[in-house]
């Protein structure tokens, strides 16, 4: 981890910027603009809500350069418990700086506080500047992933 950045949970005074660093993340993804859902995530992150924890990477200068979201879940098949990594996002100023290899390492350390058996996450295929990263970090799994919308009843 670079030695100029600190990783820490996010804080109320984070808002601002930790609102735009998702909103970008959003832009990334091409999720389009959205303040209703960065608000609604604002909020659960900051307040803990659905088991959801906010790190943030942050320069000496007290800078927000990069976020990540995370939250445990159950994992029936081992009869242990993960800690997944729904966001992580650096500020594209401020990548190949260590931010996303400091949140990582930080998410890490999360998982084995909590006393999780794994850290996991999902990216697009085609993001290779990310997957060199993870890479260093993690495995690749084999997995496919499916998104199924809820049933629509009358």
């Amino acid at each position: 981890m670079s030695t100029d950045l600190e990783v820490r949970r996010v804080t109320r005074s984070d808002e601002h910027r930790w609102a735009e660093l998702f909103a970008g993340y959003r832009d990334f993804y091409r999720l389009g603009t959205d303040s209703t859902a960065v608000a609604r995530t604002w909020e659960w992150v900051v307040g803990e809500q659905h088991g959801l924890t906010g790190l943030v990477a942050v320069s000496t200068d007290g800078t927000l350069l990069g976020l990540a979201n995370l939250r445990m879940f159950a994992r029936p098949s081992t009869g242990t418990i993960g800690l997944y990594l729904d966001d992580l996002f650096a500020d594209p100023a401020a990548r190949r700086r260590g931010v996303g290899a400091a949140l990582l390492d930080a998410a890490a350390d999360l998982a084995a506080q909590r006393g999780a058996s794994v850290v996991r996450w999902i990216t697009a295929g085609d993001n290779a500047t990310a997957r060199s990263l993870y890479d260093q970090h993690a495995t690749a799994t084999p997995w496919v992933t499916y998104d199924m919308p809820p049933a629509r009843r009358p």
